[in-house]
């Protein structure tokens, strides 16, 4: 550290720096009694204060004064034994002159001393504050002096704190030669102080964040969601924050130094179990309970809590968090009850059963006493308790056998009327208030909670539950059960319609078996009149005198084919009831087995002629017997070759071009006389559709599901109203107005419409399958419409190749293979149910 030539010492004519401080010369160092390397100060002639005032460069000249040596000692004294450091340095910053006191305060010898820069002794940061210092010294006014704070590092790292006073020396003539003062180890004064301050700053520090946390806690506090309260050792309150007030009611200023009332009746058992629990565990957490509001309301509580200590760490009170989770616990119940309901709706078929478990649903969900559907008779006009859970089972019973008007003033007539749910919390003091019905059920109702019960736009009734268990019912549980109405109404409007359809279903039955008695019987009551008509008609036609009338034999040929046609009814009539009265074959029987003699000599002294007895038994069982139907093994393609040439005379007289395509088929196994009667059917229906130059194809062949048989006609079709009858009820093609009897395979010949549902019967009794479809002609769309009969007089066909393309019916029978055993086990088993039945 070099000051600027500015602030250099002037130098005499040698050319060497003039000293503006005492020379070393005027300075000896002895050893002495008070030890060795002790400085002594001495001068020649007269010593002055270094100290206090300027020495002269040369002062041999001055003559010592008496008492020299006298201010000698006293100096020296003063010099070496005080503790304070003593300095004296050039302007170049160099020590020229110092005392023991310094040597210590730098842990310095006094040679590493001598003649040593103070910034030796000095990090670069401190060196830099001497520079400047003295510096502004150097440029100051005379007599000019400064005190400052060094930071000094002895010999062995340790840091030193040193209070510098620091004043310029200067010579006679005024000019600065250097620099004087003391030094000062403040060191642990410093620190005290820096400890001082740094607490001073930590308090201050630590009073500000007390108060940002104290600030931070109660703006938290104030928008916790959660109720927070703070409890004396006694229990009542110290501190409430604005959560509580929202969610309970109570403020802090009503329930200061008091009790909370908010415990209910139910659960002071467990609160007080809760509480001892808190005092030995000090902590409590995820209490479950219920609380009460101010204005009544209860509420399901999650606590935690705390035990807070005071300065002596004895208990002062408790802190306690509440949790509202009532509408959690709320939500939790309804999905429970609505995965309940959703997985439970489709194994109720019957209304009383749905009903019953939507009632005890209910009653579990709002914690009621008693859950009430009460549906509306739309017709009557009136509500009915269809269905009721109640605590008190005789109130069930009771309810179920009540009903009122729907423009009743009670609560369910509000609702009809309003449409909207309604809270009752007082019955007896409400404007709805029914005593008749009190006085016919027998209940006592506190209060109630209705919801009506809507399809779409219409209300079918009302949700009610009853008598609240705890506290009152509230909006939210209007929600719940608003929520329970609009998932369970249409199944109960459901289940009621499959109620009322299953009693009308029964009363059909019996309707449907008083009708199968009465056709039975009219059947039956039929049968033997036509058959003793048609045996006098055949007596008629072999006598002489009648035959040789041609009108007479014409009459009798029409006559007898209109009684086989009723013949033939009766017999499809006993196909499909699937029920036959052989009372008359039993009574026939057994008056011809009765009177046989008797009767074989009248016949034969009458008309000469023997065995009569056999040939009139051979007609009772033709007539009345009993007919086995025995599945038998048959091939289709065979069977339907030789039926066809059976009936082929019978439409021979038509001039309808009949195609076949006849297939090799695996065996089938079916009653001969069913599958003839299959055959027969559907060809006759196809012929007698089928007008004259169109064409009818039947194809027999196997397909994967076994042997099949197709028969499709180009004839007039079947209009779409009428082709959903066909298997299911009595339907005949044409319309009634264009309705006649004709002779077999004519043209629109007026078909009795039992085939295809004879032979559908006939289907499910011997496991095969059928399949129509059918396009009515387009120039004739409707039943009332008719066809000429002929395509080549049709009016709009050109030729006959348009008629094959204007409409149709195809009907395809699809038989099982014979080779199965579960089919052919099947088909035994009903041709035996049929011999037993036809038995």
């Amino acid at each position: 550290l070099r000051l600027p030539c500015a602030f250099r010492p002037p130098r005499n004519m040698a050319g060497k720096t003039t000293s503006r401080s005492l020379p070393p010369r005027h300075f000896t160092t002895t050893d002495n009694q008070e030890g060795p390397g002790r400085r002594t100060a001495r001068a020649p002639h007269r010593i002055t204060s270094v100290f206090f005032c300027d020495m002269p460069d040369d002062t041999s000249h001055l003559l010592p004064a008496p008492d020299c040596k006298i201010d000698e000692d006293r100096y020296r004294v003063f010099i070496e034994d005080i503790s304070d450091g003593v300095y004296e340095t050039d302007l170049e910053g160099n020590f020229i002159f110092f005392n023991n006191a310094l040597c210590h305060i730098l842990g310095r010898s006094r040679e590493e001393i001598q003649n040593s820069n103070f910034r030796t002794f000095m990090d670069e940061e401190n060196a830099r504050i001497a520079f400047d210092t003295f510096n502004r010294f150097y440029r100051a006014r005379k007599g000019a002096s400064a005190a400052l704070v060094w930071t000094i590092v002895r010999k062995d790292g340790e840091r030193r704190t040193l209070e510098v006073s620091a004043k310029p020396i200067l010579a006679p003539d005024g000019r600065r030669i250097g620099f004087r003062g003391i030094a000062r180890d403040v060191t642990e004064k410093h620190r005290a102080r820096k400890q001082i301050l740094a607490s001073e700053k930590l308090a201050r520090e630590q009073y500000a964040a007390s108060r940002r946390a104290e600030q931070r806690y109660r703006a938290f506090l104030n928008f916790l969601p959660d109720p927070v309260f703070v409890f004396n050792l006694d229990s009542t309150v110290s501190y409430l924050n604005p959560a509580f007030e929202k969610v309970f009611g109570w403020t802090l200023e009503e329930l200061e130094g008091r009790r909370i009332p908010f415990v209910p009746e139910s659960c002071r058992e467990q609160t007080h179990t809760g509480m001892a629990r808190l005092f030995k565990e000090k902590v409590i957490r995820d209490f479950e309970t219920k609380r009460l509001t101010k204005d009544g309301r209860l509420l399901d509580i999650i606590i935690d809590g705390a035990v807070f200590y005071d300065e002596n760490g004895a208990p002062a009170g408790q802190v306690i968090t509440l949790r509202d989770v009532t509408r959690a616990k709320r939500a939790e119940r309804l999905n429970r009850t609505l995965f309940r309901i959703s997985t439970a709706l489709h194994h109720y078929r019957g209304l009383d059963g749905l009903l019953a478990f939507v009632t005890r649903e209910v009653q579990d969900l709002v914690n009621a006493g008693g859950a009430l559907v009460i549906l509306l008779d739309e017709e009557k006009k009136e509500f009915y308790f269809r269905a009721a859970a109640y605590d008190d089972s005789e109130a069930e019973k009771l309810y179920r056998e009540t009903r009122f008007p729907a423009d009743s003033k009670g609560v369910t007539g509000q609702v009809y009327k309003t449409g909207k749910p309604v809270i009752v919390d007082d019955y007896y003091k409400s404007p709805y208030h029914i005593p008749e019905i009190d006085r016919q059920t027998g209940a006592i109702t506190r209060n109630m909670l209705q919801v009506p019960l809507w399809i779409e736009s219409r209300l079918i009734g009302v949700l009610c539950a009853v008598n609240k268990k705890e506290g009152r019912f509230e909006q939210s549980d209007v929600e719940l059960l608003t929520t329970i109405a609009g998932m369970v109404a249409l199944p109960i409007e459901n289940a009621r319609i499959n109620h009322a359809l299953k009693e009308s279903y029964e009363e059909v039955k019996s309707l449907n078996r008083a009708k199968d008695r009465v056709i039975h019987h009219l059947s039956h009551e039929l049968k033997t009149p036509v058959s003793v008509l048609a045996a006098s008609l055949e007596l008629l036609k072999k006598k002489q005198a009648v035959t040789s009338d041609p009108a007479a034999v014409r009459i009798i040929e029409r006559s007898r084919r209109n009684l086989q046609r009723i013949l033939n009814m009766q017999y499809e009539i006993e196909d499909i009831i699937q029920q036959r009265d052989y009372t008359s074959h039993a009574v026939l029987t057994t008056m011809l087995d009765t009177c046989a003699d008797e009767l074989e000599v009248l016949i034969a002294g009458v008309c000469g002629e023997t065995g009569a007895i056999d040939k009139i038994r051979q007609r009772i069982d033709a007539l009345f017997g009993p007919k086995k139907a025995v599945s038998e093994t048959i091939r289709l393609d065979r069977f339907v070759e030789d039926t066809l040439a059976d009936i082929k005379p019978d439409f021979a007289g038509r001039r309808c071009i009949i195609r076949t395509r006849i297939e090799k088929t695996l065996p089938i196994f079916i009653p001969p006389e069913i599958l003839r009667k299959v055959v027969t059917g559907l060809v006759r229906n196809a012929v007698e559709n089928t007008p004259e130059h169109s064409r009818i194809d039947i194809t027999v062949g196997n397909r994967p599901e076994g042997p099949c048989l197709i028969v499709a006609d180009r004839g007039v079709g079947i209009t779409e109203e009428s082709r959903g009858l066909l298997f299911e009820n009595y339907a005949a093609t044409a319309d009634t107005m264009n309705y006649a009897t004709r002779t077999p395979y004519v043209f629109n010949a007026g078909g009795r419409g039992f085939d295809l549902l004879r032979m559908k019967i006939f289907s499910e009794r011997y496991r095969f399958r059928i399949f129509l479809t059918s396009t009515r002609c387009r120039h004739i769309p409707t039943d009332r419409d008719t066809c000429p009969g002929d395509a080549r007089v049709c009016d709009h066909c050109k030729s006959p190749q348009d008629c094959l393309a204007s409409g149709g019916t195809t009907v395809t029978v699809q038989f099982p293979e014979a080779g199965g055993r579960q089919t052919e086990s099947a088909g035994r088993g009903d041709a035996e149910k049929d011999e037993t039945e036809e038995g």
